[in-house]
């Protein structure tokens, strides 16, 4: 696994970055951090310098990583049925980290919660009040606070952002009135969606007809027009709501995602894969002039020979309070065998869910 990190770039610098590079190579070998190709199927967050990751739900290991250090941590067993809903979120005030793994709506199962750092270094059960949501996103921490977008199911399906308090580890919720992506916009939670949006990964099943989607509705790029919601009152749910629109003959949205915003404000999109031997390209667009800049990342094709699916993270700063070395030990025990079914001790443990479901849920396909 590669890591490419830019500075960011200046005002007469934007056509081109060269990038530092980091490598991780994580053991033993038969460590399998993604699910095949089917990123649905995948979970990555960011908090405070570190990256986590949860791929693979058989061998089920998920690994927090610093990109700058190369440490790791490879986390204890955590079996989940077929989607991967995971997160990572930071308490500022106590410097823990902790990541949140929430059950698939149909499947058998738990939620649970991991405090890196903590001695007993364990899976421990927590109560998910809203029930069986299916997870529409990635997690975002802002401020202690961990935010990911859920629909449920309440008489009519509903669209809302889970707010999940690190340190005290409560719940509380934010209803929004359609699918949206989360990012920080200058410290402060904000939802950000196209006029026409829709959630790709639910239309299409595998990542070919994901790959067709896109080229099938290319040209619908043509006008964008991009909405921002930014929360400036949690209590009383007040947003403020801002609309932009422009043109650009080489922005295909389509074939982008949504990588977060500046320190300063500017939205930076990311393209969603790497094909060997091509530029990869990020977007910043400047709302407050309604510009869009485009920057060639120079220094993927020496980390990747294939074509890879990439992710990106906006304003990475290591935390220097946070004791690396404690976190992180680069140790793990010993992996077992894939298994295929749901571990004897896991079915007697969640025997008393709160939240179990009548039937498990269809077959992996």
């Amino acid at each position: 696994m590669g890591f490419l990190k830019t500075p960011f770039p200046r005002k007469d610098d934007r056509r081109r970055s060269n990038t530092a590079e980091f490598h991780v190579k994580f053991s033993p070998e038969n460590l399998r951090i993604n699910y095949y190709s089917e990123l649905k199927y995948f979970s990555i967050g960011y908090a405070s310098g570190l990256i986590y990751i949860y791929g693979n739900r058989y061998q089920a290991r998920p690994v927090i990583c610093n990109p700058n250090t190369g440490r790791y941590a490879i986390l204890p067993n955590r079996y989940t049925y077929r989607k991967a809903y995971s997160f990572f979120g930071f308490d500022p005030i106590g410097k823990q980290y902790k990541a949140l793994s929430i059950i698939y709506p149909t499947g058998p199962g738990r939620n649970k919660i991991l405090t890196l750092g903590d001695g007993d270094f364990e899976w421990r059960k927590i109560k998910f009040p809203l029930g069986r949501p299916e997870i529409k996103s990635d997690g975002i921490c802002i401020n202690g606070v961990l935010y990911f977008l859920a629909e449920s199911y309440q008489g009519s399906f509903e669209y809302v952002i889970v707010c999940f308090d690190v340190r005290y580890e409560t719940f509380t919720y934010i209803d929004v009135e359609k699918f949206c992506r989360l990012i920080n916009y200058k410290g402060k939670l904000a939802m950000i969606y196209w006029e026409d949006d829709v959630d790709i990964y639910a239309m299409c099943n595998i990542p070919k007809d994901l790959d067709e989607y896109l080229e099938e509705n290319l040209d619908v790029d043509a006008t964008n027009e991009l909405r921002v919601w930014v929360l400036e009152d949690v209590e009383k749910q007040k947003w403020s709501k801002y609309a932009y629109t422009w043109t650009d003959d080489t922005f295909f949205r389509r074939h982008l995602s949504i990588a977060g915003a500046t320190a300063s404000g500017e939205i930076v999109f990311s393209m969603r894969k790497y094909t060997c031997k091509q530029p990869f390209y990020v977007f910043y667009f400047n709302p407050e002039r309604n510009t869009l800049q485009r920057v060639e990342i120079q220094g993927f094709g020496e980390a990747f020979k294939k074509t890879c699916s990439v992710r990106t993270f906006v304003n990475h700063i290591e935390d220097l309070d946070v004791n690396d070395l404690k976190q992180l030990k680069s140790v793990h025990p010993p992996l077992k065998p894939e298994f295929y079914c749901l571990p004897e001790a896991d079915t007697e443990s969640d025997s008393d869910s709160d939240s179990e479901s009548d039937g498990q849920g269809d077959e992996e396909g």
